[in-house]
């Protein structure tokens, strides 16, 4: 998550969503940015008190932390975006960056369909990296309520657009995208990684996320 009291923004950064790209094309803002010191300070003294203030939130922090953290006028009051991305083409994503970075964490399973039943078999035992990028990503997006709190949701497949939409709003020039992480390992179209039985699996299990965001497997 990136707040910027400058420029009225907060970046709600759901994983494998493009959003280390976007972090890393903000995050030069933070320099311009005159409450970004005492902010730094204010994290440093609460993380050693124990008690956690609402200026440095984690990097995959849901919304409903910034709004259960932050005065309501204040956090109404900001430009609330995020990056959503098709589910299944998430999980090929997922794959190559654990197998690649984390491979301890594939569990011996070298395969994408073995690797995918057992990541999402609810008998596993929990492990963050995997985890991470199998929380529904509406999660990220609404309150204790419900009810979806960001003003604008951005889209994988369209990145670029998307990008300088909200820099158009959030009032600054577009930055260079850069391309972080990127994949070089894996076949460009998703769907050619699935079976019949595992783009069912994908589609029972977020089907929240396909419902709400309007996906589906064939693009």
């Amino acid at each position: 998550m990136l707040l910027s009291p400058k420029y009225r923004f907060l970046f709600v950064h759901i994983a494998k969503t493009g959003g280390t790209s976007v972090r890393a094309a903000l995050e030069g803002l933070r320099w311009r940015d005159p409450w970004y010191y005492p902010m730094f300070l204010c994290s440093r003294f609460s993380h050693l008190s124990g008690h956690r203030l609402a200026t440095k939130l984690p990097r995959h922090a849901k919304i409903v932390a910034a709004k259960e953290l932050l005065p309501k006028d204040y956090f109404d009051s900001l430009f609330k975006f995020a990056f959503v991305r098709n589910p299944w083409d998430l999980q090929v994503s997922s794959f190559h960056h654990i197998r690649r970075e984390r491979p301890q964490y594939l569990g011996g399973h070298d395969n994408f369909a073995d690797f995918l039943r057992w990541k999402l078999n609810p008998e596993r035992p929990y492990q963050y990296h995997l985890d991470t990028s199998i929380t529904l990503q509406t999660e990220y997006l609404i309150d204790l309520s419900g009810q979806v709190v960001v003003d604008f949701i951005g889209r994988y497949e369209q990145l670029q657009d998307d990008f300088a939409t909200i820099c158009t709003r959030i009032g600054i020039q577009t930055p260079r995208l850069p391309h972080a992480r990127q994949a070089t390992d894996r076949q460009r179209d998703y769907r050619g990684y699935y079976s019949d039985d595992t783009a069912e699996l994908v589609a029972q299990y977020f089907a929240r996320d396909i419902q709400m965001l309007g996906y589906r497997f064939e693009g």
